[in-house]
Formats: C-alpha cells, structure tokens, sequence
C-alpha cells in the first residue's frame, strides 16, 4: 500500500495543472513553468482543483512508481507556487564566495578559485561573503546545484571546515592526543 501515492494534492490558486494524453503533465504558476512525462501505467486525474494517481495493479514496481509520481507531481506544483531553496555554509578562515552576472566564483583554501556558471532555471546569491543561497522551480535541480557546489569542498571532521548545508550537523572527531601513556 502507497501511502504517499494515494494522498490527493490540491492545487493552490494561481497554479494551472493540464494533463494530456500519455501522462504528459505541465504545470504553470507565478513563479515559472514545469512539464515532465510520467510511466503511462498510472492514471493522473485533475477533479475539481485536486489531482490524484491511481494505479492498475498491485504489482511492486508499479507501487513504487505510484508514491514516486505522486510526489514528482506535489513537487512540481510547490515549485511553481512557492519554489525550492538550499543555504549553504563555507566555514573557514579565508574561505569566501562571490556572483557576478552568470558566474558563482568560490574561494575555498585551493591555490585557485573555484568557478560554476549559473544555468537557466537557477538563482545563486551570495547575501554574505561566507554564504550561498540556491533557488528555483524544480526540486531536483536545486537540490542538485547545491550539492555540486558541496562537492567542492566537504566539510572534514577534525575542524569543522569547508561547504556544509545551513543546519547540517558535522560529526567532529578527537584528534590524536599528545602524549598518551
């Protein structure tokens, strides 16, 4: 049993839902316009402002692709209404990041800087020299973004240092002692 699959989602106002033949879905809202192709197994039904999946059979693997639908489909239309973003964190001496026009440009203890050209569908901002801000409609891509720039530089577990997830918890270890006897 999906339980996720068989919640239904309601549409928020402002945000448009057109479901053609083939599962082919395209959501339009304030913020921008999403369309995406689901498994032609499942059936996608629009009533009244509230979209639900239903599935044929009991199968796994289309019970799987029940929940994963459901939820590519409540994704995309909080993308649309609300957008997704991620903060991240560059903790270290000297470490500093900087956009200017289309580029995000990282300083982070390399011998070079560290630079990413920002792709349609992404916002970057830097609000302060030590942070980055990722936004956008599509969940996966954010999320994506975000954590190609993480990639950079992970945060160790001795000091704390690098490029961590605002509120992400880094599990710190000792270190060797001086003299153990």
């Amino acid at each position: 049993m999906s339980r996720i699959g068989n919640k239904a989602i309601t549409i928020p106002d402002g945000v448009s839902v057109d479901i053609q033949s083939g599962n082919e879905v395209t959501v339009k809202g304030p913020k921008g316009s999403l369309s995406r192709t689901f498994h032609p197994a499942l059936s996608i039904t629009n009533k009244d402002g509230v979209i639900t999946v239903a599935r044929p059979s009991e199968e796994k693997h289309i019970k799987q692709l029940h929940g994963t639908t459901r939820a590519l489909l409540n994704n995309m239309i909080v993308g649309v209404s609300e957008g997704f973003a991620k903060t991240l964190e560059l903790v270290g001496i000297g470490y500093r990041a900087a956009v200017s026009g289309q580029k995000l440009t990282i300083n982070i203890g390399y011998s070079h800087p560290v630079e990413f050209t920002v792709e349609n569908g992404i916002t970057v901002e830097c609000p302060q020299p030590t942070e980055i801000k990722v936004s956008g409609i599509d969940k996966q891509r954010v999320g994506e973004w975000a954590s190609n720039i993480r990639a950079v530089r992970k945060p160790e577990p001795y000091k704390g240092k690098g490029i961590r997830y605002k509120g992400e918890h880094v599990r710190r270890k000792e270190g060797k002692t001086a003299a153990k006897k």
